[in-house]
């Protein structure tokens, strides 16, 4: 027989692990930091825990471990720079290393990023849900990450 939640994990009901990646610039930040916030939803608190790699080469290997672990992973692009988008080869090997190392039912959403930055835009929303129904992965397009 199930109980009430146990808040003896340091006071949350769920932890929800994501990671997002990206070439470096994508996100906003340029470092390997994980992000935490507790949250209230439907009466549970939910403990949030983001794992910001994008363009941290040197923590590849700290990236292929954290795929394990993660419940949805992030793959950002900046709108504002075609290269970022166009770098087909690290989609494609980002893809790879999630289906190696990701669990099966890993949520994966594809993030065009900086959209508050409109005059600058090179990459179309168009351009990025082709890409993301390529993948069969969802699509969204974001205000910049910081």
């Amino acid at each position: 027989m199930a109980g009430a939640p146990s808040r003896s994990r340091g006071d949350f009901d769920h932890l929800i692990k994501l990671l997002l990646i990206g070439d470096s610039g994508t996100s906003g930040k340029e470092l390997l930091a994980p992000k935490v916030r507790t949250v209230e939803l439907d009466g549970k608190r939910v403990k949030l825990q983001i794992w910001d790699t994008a363009g941290q080469e040197r923590f590849r290997t700290i990236t292929t471990a954290y795929y394990r672990g993660a419940m949805g992973i992030l793959l950002v692009y900046d709108v504002t720079d075609e290269s970022s988008f166009n770098s087909i080869h690290h989609i494609r090997n980002w893809i790879r290393n999630i289906e190696q190392h990701a669990s099966d039912n890993v949520n994966k959403i594809l993030v065009g990023n900086k959209v508050d930055m409109d005059a600058k835009r090179v990459v179309s929303t168009a351009q990025g849900q082709k890409l993301a129904d390529e993948y069969g992965i969802k699509f969204f397009e974001t205000l910049r990450i910081c």
